[in-house]
């Protein structure tokens, strides 16, 4: 991963285009964890990402929603280095990065927990928390440190619906599967949690529990990128909202500003006369 060097005026004029904060100040990043500025990806002659400009601040919640096939996938692979961008930045804490890979992602403090979780069914919870950066004491595994940091974790977090952390990874339900997958996200000091459809497939009681985990994300100060076709959810839990159609984001802002039928419009249409569009870069 290399850190880029900053420019001596703190204002990209690349095509035309000043970053600039919600206040509307021309600055880099502005005081967001994260910021995207004119990021597009290509795959051969297909524009998956078309000139993204995304603000995420810490400590909130931020769904992004779109149809199937806006590019939230790529976004998202793009952001946890999975994808190297075709052009465009990638700013965190105001300074310019790029992380190539997802363990380079990962040390900057950006977590992605996709759909599948990740999770070894024939290991307990403690062994998936802890799998790949094992504790040891005296070149043996200290398997009472690990388990109490578990436990103090998932307190922690509220996920109260587990009964033991020695319990095998298969046995559990689709709710207490994605806070284990969240938490351990957590235990590695990520700053910033990507959930891709955390809540698909999930019944009305895990729903739940998954929603009050966001929630908790962000009382803790963590910043949450949720990533959901299910608007009851985004609402429930969204401090911003980000809107992509066709691989373009058109709106962002903050919860309060968009209602169902204008996220609708958003999602359908690229626009909406319910509600204005909102752009971090001033074209």
């Amino acid at each position: 991963m290399t850190l880029a060097p900053e420019s001596s005026s703190g204002v990209s004029t690349e095509d035309g285009l000043a970053s600039r904060n919600d206040s509307g100040a021309g600055v880099v990043g502005g005081d967001f964890l994260l910021s995207l500025r004119g990021l597009a990806k290509n795959f051969g002659p297909v524009q998956a990402l078309k000139r993204v400009d995304l603000d995420i601040p810490a400590g909130q919640v931020t769904a992004l929603i779109g149809d199937n096939g806006a590019g939230k996938s790529v976004l998202i692979k793009t952001i946890s280095g999975i994808y190297p961008p075709s052009a465009g930045q990638i700013l965190w804490k105001g300074k310019e990065v790029h992380p190539h890979t997802p363990r380079d992602s990962s040390e900057l403090g950006i977590a992605t927990v996709y759909q599948d979780l990740a999770l070894c069914d024939n290991l307990d919870i403690v062994q998936n928390m802890y799998l790949g950066r094992e504790e040891t004491r005296l070149g043996v595994l200290d398997e009472i440190k690990m388990e109490l940091a578990t436990k103090g974790l998932l307190k922690d977090l509220a996920v109260s619906t587990v009964k033991s952390v020695r319990q095998l990874v298969g046995s559990l339900s689709g709710g207490q599967r994605q806070a284990i997958a969240v938490a351990r996200a957590v235990m590695r000091d990520s700053q910033l949690v990507i959930m891709d459809e955390p809540t698909a497939a999930l019944g009305v009681s895990q729903t739940a529990q998954v929603l009050e985990l966001v929630h908790t994300l962000g009382q803790r100060g963590i910043a949450v990128l949720l990533i959901s076709h299910n608007l009851t959810d985004v609402f429930s839990v969204a401090d911003r909202i980000a809107v992509m159609h066709l691989g373009t984001l058109v709106s962002q802002g903050p919860a309060s500003e968009y209602d169902t039928a204008s996220a609708v419009d958003l999602i359908t249409t690229g626009g909406s006369l319910r509600t204005p569009a909102r752009k971090s870069a001033v074209e």
